[in-house]
């Protein structure tokens, strides 16, 4: 299932906010997200219409089991990238910003490989 890059995007900034706090509002979202109240409402409401995500009776955000699974994807690729480009010397500012491009822009293959090429070679330093 594709949810495009800014679906990506606020799953992952839900899978954040509820690692963070236990229970993710929509304002809470905007909030973290910069971005409007109105944009936000458009966009739960289409994650929910593609099942990603489920809003309870108190109005908190729910991932389901295929919004966690892309939510999960996007921020491991996230991390990945933001830890390497650090390591190779890049300020931590620019690096957050390049790996948000970049985890959306790279095959999911090419992202594995990547990775576990990079793996090993750092296990075969130490």
């Amino acid at each position: 299932m594709s949810v495009g890059k800014a679906g990506e995007d606020y799953l992952e900034a839900i899978l954040i906010l509820h690692r963070q706090k236990g229970m993710v509002r929509s304002v809470d979202l905007a909030r973290y997200m910069n971005y409007s109240k109105p944009s936000i409402s458009h966009a739960v409401k289409v994650l929910k219409k593609q099942g990603c995500l489920n809003i309870d009776e108190d109005g908190n955000l729910h991932l389901t089991d295929i919004g966690k699974r892309i939510a999960e994807k996007i921020y491991e690729r996230h991390r990945f990238f933001t830890n390497a480009l650090i390591e190779a010397g890049v300020e931590p500012e620019a690096a957050e910003r390049d790996a948000c491009r970049m985890e959306h822009a790279i095959s999911q293959e090419s992202f594995e490989k990547l990775r576990d090429a990079l793996q090993d070679s750092q296990e075969a330093v130490n």
